[in-house]
């Protein structure tokens, strides 16, 4: 990968019906009609005859000719590549990107960093495809520098000009849009314009002057195209004395003096999307402005669009009129030139994944949707282990969630334990059997909570059973058993059931509200998170079942991802060595995980601690905020406004993972609790660690 780059998978890409069009358009000429068109060109062609001869000259030319121009500068998609250099970006992030050369139409761009922006979540692929002319508008109003309140005019209904209206807008700027086209000025009216004018039917100029009590606009944005002179007179006959005129797009080239002179107006350009543009060592190089100096770079407004669609200022519902898969592209650009009235914006769309598996490109990583919905407002549950955690916890939890939840059958290698459980839960059967479980049709959902080294043992059984499966802590104690559920779920897509796993501490209102405040943060995570574990007899059954780690540092390893929502680019981990067999190292240990996106986590599990002193504790540091989290039962902020929460007992989440497992199989909601893909991560992160 080049340095400095970032190869993207393209989704969509936007086509501009001014500067396409105009392309084709000359292309279908004579070249004759070309060159005349463009003398500067024709007195390049004699230079080089003159310097070079005739044979190198005309190969330049056929080879200049024949070779085309890559079309297109605006595009959104999956990052599948980096180069050397760049920081900011990684695999499978959503982005866009903006440059002619660069963002052009291809099912794969290489784009360098400056002219790619990250998408935000609430903004889709086709929105963010029209970053390039939501960064000209937004240079465009930036030029004009119009005050809350002041009069602003829109010349042109155009993509630039609409988007520009709503900018303008949001601004608080009193806006007036003018334009020939009755379809472009009934949406710019929707859209919230206080005055449209047809300048076929009204003198502009005269409305605008009636509409700023005599005085004129404060400020004209030209976004027309046209090769008139009269359009851009107007514009300055319109605004104010000591006003501004921004020249957006394309205008006759006279001006008159009579016209700027006597009111001492300021006539601006704009330059494309702002500050970088044209500037190699900005956009080639990937050398950034300093914010203080430039405050808004073609970068930074491109990243302004974003949030403003984001929010719901910038709308383009209404401005996509058509989206064509790329196989169409002749039928895209022909919709431009023959329909009526002429789309505004029409996109090319390169496809997404297909329903259940997402960006496959950047990594293996998939995403599954519930596509085998259980159809019931009563989910039927088996319990597979019937001891004191499963009692003392989940089957209670359960009872309080009748509504959704009945407990159908319980199973245990114990028959006096079944039973008692069965009849105390008022389940239809008891068995020793699971092979009875997986086969009763009545049953929706296996329950698993035995011990560790049983669990991906009847979880494989289970989902190649059809049943959806909720399995305690830990899904696997070994890649082997790993593999075999990874298998399941790689092999096609269709029908297959819902796999949990109890990582219960993102589910908690503790975790709840910290999100709430990490996921709007700018800047990586710095976490700290300790486990006092307390010391277990040497013999204890968790030994031999895939040991402390593997089952209980998981849940740490699950909260910090789930935080961060990155994937792990490394792992380190240093183990105590104790003098005496009483500690095992096994059991006491520091690991430092770094993330994708830049965060460091640091986890210490430890055996060697008081019992008297606090089993969780977590510490999540982030641009200049501390968040503090201490055992599940105090939340509290320092530099931050977080709603404090503190409970009289730890308070981890086991209720409410059940409200969030139910929704996904009832199809309330279609996402999977957790991605299969953190379930997978989290597992052979402990395998490593152990």
């Amino acid at each position: 990968m080049e340095k400095g780059k970032i190869l993207i998978k393209v989704v969509c890409s936007c086509i501009s019906a001014g500067t396409e069009l105009g392309v084709l358009t000359r292309s279908k000429k004579p070249l004759i009609q070309r060159a005349w068109e463009q003398p500067e060109k024709v007195k390049k062609v004699f230079d080089s005859l003159r310097e070079e001869g005739l044979s190198i000259t005309y190969a330049k030319i056929k080879n200049k000719i024949e070779s085309g121009t890559p079309m297109g500068y605006s595009a959104s998609g999956i990052v599948i590549d980096i180069g050397e250099g760049v920081d900011r970006f990684f695999q499978g992030d959503r982005v866009c990107a903006a440059g002619v050369g660069y963002a052009h139409h291809a099912e794969y761009i290489s784009v360098p960093q400056n002219l790619v922006m990250k998408i935000p979540d609430e903004v889709s692929f086709e929105e963010a495809s029209t970053v390039a002319l939501g960064g000209i508008a937004i240079q465009g109003v930036r030029r004009a520098n119009l005050q809350l309140g002041e009069f602003g005019v829109v010349f042109g209904a155009g993509i630039l000009g609409l988007i520009t209206t709503q900018t303008l807008i949001a601004s608080g700027i009193r806006t007036s849009v003018v334009d020939i086209d009755p379809h472009r000025l009934e949406i710019a009216k929707k859209l919230g314009a206080e005055q449209v004018i047809n300048a076929n039917e009204e003198n502009s100029v005269e409305k605008i002057i009636n509409w700023t009590d005599g005085y004129g606009a404060d400020g004209v944005i030209f976004t027309a195209s046209t090769q008139e002179d009269e359009p851009l007179s107007q514009c300055f006959q319109m605004t104010r004395k000591k006003g501004t005129v921004v020249l957006v797009g394309v205008s006759g080239s006279k001006i008159r003096r009579e016209d700027i002179y006597t009111k001492e107006l300021d006539f601006l350009v704009s330059t494309s999307y702002g500050p970088g543009r044209y500037d190699t060592d900005y956009e080639e190089k990937g050398v950034d402005y300093p914010y203080a100096y430039v405050r808004w770079t073609e970068n930074r407004n491109m990243k302004e669009y974003l949030r403003q669609i984001q929010n719901k200022h910038v709308k383009l519902d209404c401005l996509i009129e058509q989206i064509y898969p790329i196989e169409k592209i002749t039928e895209a650009f022909e919709s431009l030139s023959n329909k009526t009235p002429r789309p505004l914006i029409v996109l090319l769309h390169y496809g997404l994944p297909e329903e259940g598996q997402t960006l496959n490109y950047a990594s293996n990583q998939t995403v599954y949707k519930n596509t085998q919905y259980t159809k019931k407002s009563i989910i039927n549950v088996a319990i597979i282990g019937a001891g004191n955690f499963a009692t003392g916890m989940h089957l209670p939890n359960f009872a309080s969630l009748k509504d959704k939840y009945s407990i159908h059958a319980v199973m245990d290698h114990s028959s006096e334990r079944a039973s008692f459980v069965g009849e105390q839960y008022k389940a239809r059967y008891v068995t020793t059997c699971f092979e009875e479980i997986i086969n009763d049709k009545d049953v929706d959902l296996v329950f698993i909570t035995t011990r560790h080294d049983s669990h991906a043992t009847y979880c494989i059984k289970a989902i190649n059973a059809g049943k959806h499966v909720f399995v305690e802590k830990p899904l696997a104690i070994c890649q082997e058993e790993l593999e075999q559920i990874k298998q399941f779920y790689t092999q096609g897509n269709h029908g297959k059931p819902i796999l949990m796993v109890g990582f219960n501490r993102r589910f908690s209102r503790y975790l709840t509200e910290i999100k709430k405040h990490t996921d709007g943060r700018i800047n990586p995570l710095f976490i700290r998170y300790r486990m006092n574990a307390g010391l277990l007899p040497s013999n204890h059954w968790v030994y031999q079942t895939g040991g402390r780690i593997i089952g209980e540092a998981c849940h740490m390893i699950d909260t910090v991802s789930f935080l961060t929502n990155s994937p792990v680019e490394s792992i380190c981990v240093e183990s105590l060595i104790p003098k005496t067999e009483q500690y095992q190292p096994s059991d006491n240990k520091m690991v430092l995980l770094q993330y994708k996106d830049g965060s460091v986590a640091g986890i210490e599990y430890f055996s060697v601690g008081s019992k008297d002193f606090g089993k969780e504790y977590m510490e999540v540091h982030f641009d200049g905020k501390t968040i503090v989290l201490d055992d599940y039962k105090s939340l509290k902020g320092y530099g931050i406004k977080i709603k404090e929460i503190k409970t009289n007992t730890s308070q981890k989440g086991h209720y409410e993972e059940l409200k969030v497992f139910y929704d996904s199989i009832t199809g309330k909601n279609p996402e999977w609790p957790i991605p299969l893909s953190d379930l997978i991560q989290t597992t052979e992160i402990t395998f490593l660690i152990k």
